[in-house]
């Protein structure tokens, strides 16, 4: 019996080509002109007002704009966790205007069982360092509307209850009063839950 040997060293580690294959090229670099995005087209602008605001967003998006945003129209600083819960009342671009379909599109929403305001409640805003009227705002807005570091106590006016779910509350009363110069005293307010009254 005789042992026949392979030599590694005469082993070719590429398989040969077939005889009729053609050679391959590579595939032609784009250029950065070409490799740009087309550009975003225009579109009019429908009237979302009215619709549920998850359909309004699926609406928008369908007609190809897909930068959106909401907020809440009633002023209390919500967001819209769940937008099915939610109504759009106001659109930040007007039905019928042709704008390009990059452009955001804000809606101002309530939530379903709740009347669309005349117009959007402005949150409240502490102007040139000074104390905003925060009375008949959501506590959440009042809180927002102040220096992040602002040590805020909220007291119930009613019944002594924990103010948890700040945009649920209304502001009663605040101290300091609105326009004293804000230099970064405490802040304390008086609240009730939105379905009652401020004593």
């Amino acid at each position: 019996m005789t042992l026949v040997g392979c030599d590694p060293a005469t082993t070719d580690p590429k398989p040969a080509a077939p005889a009729n294959s053609e050679p391959t090229t590579p595939a032609p670099s784009l250029t950065p002109s070409e490799k740009e995005e087309k550009p975003a087209e225009s579109k009019a602008v429908l009237n979302f007002v009215g619709m549920g605001l998850q359909s309004a967003q699926d609406k928008a998006q369908a007609e190809g704009f897909y930068l959106l945003s909401s907020h809440d129209s009633a002023g209390r600083d919500r967001l819209q966790a769940l937008d099915r819960n939610w109504k759009v009342c106001s659109q930040s671009v007007k039905e019928g205007k042709t704008v390009s379909t990059d452009t955001e599109l804000d809606f101002g929403a309530v939530k379903l069982e709740e009347t669309c305001p005349a117009a959007d409640a402005q949150p409240p805003e502490a102007a040139g360092g000074k104390m905003p009227n925060l009375v008949g705002k959501s506590v959440k807005a009042a809180r927002s509307a102040l220096d992040p570091g602002t040590s805020i106590t909220t007291t119930d006016e009613a019944e002594g209850r924990m103010v948890l779910m700040e945009s649920n509350w209304r502001v009663c009363t605040q101290s300091p009063a609105p326009g004293v110069v804000l230099n970064g005293q405490p802040v304390e307010l008086t609240a009730v839950k939105y379905e009652e009254s401020c004593p």
